[in-house]
């Protein structure tokens, strides 16, 4: 319903512009979205994703009765709701497609989701990513989830030593999207401990990538044994739990202390694996190290995350 007065408040003439324009700036629209009954039910949802198991997913919502611009602009919705969004990339898209576009890895300047690759078992450079699924593939494109918390106990049970190495900092690859002034990879722990809470910061892809750099600090073998050995466990499927997202499955991952997996997948050509996501600072959340701000560009509360380049404004861009 939202959605309906926001597209009929705004996107007349096929101005999509001015609709994101009004949508990300709007205060009026904003109020309106933050105090609607709706809102409340998704803060509802952000205080347990925050607070509590880390993950969930709302099924069903009407995609097949939407157009493509108004699931777009449902997600946008829904983010707003629960805090502000992000920008996923050097861009600023504040809306991510999730697709192949054709491209690989060994690019070091692609990101594995624009890729029809695993991505492997890893958190977004936000507090809470949403994932909106359109269309899933013909094979493949599983979506998983582990805590990183039972992969904490499980190394400090059996591997401490390696454990160890786990909240050293590692260098991770920034895959060009540097922000001014900034390394084209940071350094930060996989493991933070800091007031009470256990985060985790972790693409494995990238941190290998790094090495590419000739002034990254070397990896040691010590560092790609407990590398390899939290990648184990993260695959063990004793830990993790696997599901295929429907078309109007939204997924919502608390990054901090679940990582989330997607297994490589082959596409109908013609309906291609297509997901929307969102990346959201909500004003509710656990204090985190200063070292975070190297990747989030600020620690702060409600206003930290994402891919922060100078003079990129925030866009969303909604097919």
């Amino acid at each position: 319903e939202i959605s309906d007065i926001i597209i009929d408040k705004y996107y007349n003439n096929n101005n999509e512009i001015l609709l994101i324009n009004n949508l990300l700036t709007d205060l009026t629209i904003l109020d309106l979205i933050q105090s609607s009954q709706f809102s409340k039910k998704l803060l509802d949802i952000t205080d347990r994703l925050v607070n509590g198991i880390g993950f969930c997913i709302i099924s069903s919502l009407p995609i097949k009765q939407w157009a493509k611009i108004k699931s777009s602009i449902a997600t946008i919705v829904i983010g707003l709701s629960m805090g502000k969004l992000c920008k996923q990339n050097a861009q600023g898209h504040v809306l991510g497609h999730v697709r192949d576009l054709g491209l690989r890895s060994s690019d070091p300047n692609v990101r594995v989701y624009q890729t029809n690759e695993r991505q492997t078992f890893h958190t977004d450079s936000c507090d809470i990513v949403g994932l909106l699924c359109l269309n899933k593939a013909i094979s493949g494109g599983e979506s998983s989830v582990v805590s990183s918390e039972t992969i904490y106990n499980e190394m400090l049970e059996k591997y401490p030593d390696l454990l160890h190495e786990l909240f050293q900092p590692l260098p991770t690859d920034r895959r060009g999207e540097i922000p001014l002034g900034q390394l084209p990879y940071y350094n930060i722990p996989v493991f933070n401990y800091y007031k009470d809470n256990l985060s985790v910061l972790y693409q494995r892809q990238y941190i290998d990538s790094s090495q590419r750099f000739e002034d990254a600090p070397r990896l040691t073998n010590k560092q790609i044994e407990a590398l390899n050995q939290f990648d184990s466990l993260a695959n063990d499927n004793r830990l993790n739990i696997s599901m295929y997202l429907e078309p109007g499955d939204i997924q919502f991952i608390h990054n901090h202390n679940m990582l989330h997996d997607r297994s490589e997948f082959v596409d109908d050509i013609n309906n291609k694996r297509h997901l929307l996501r969102i990346w959201i600072s909500p004003s509710i959340g656990r204090e985190l190290p200063d070292c975070f701000s190297e990747r989030f560009g600020s620690v702060t509360i409600g206003d930290r995350g994402g891919i922060n380049i100078e003079g990129v404004i925030p866009i969303a861009p909604l097919v």
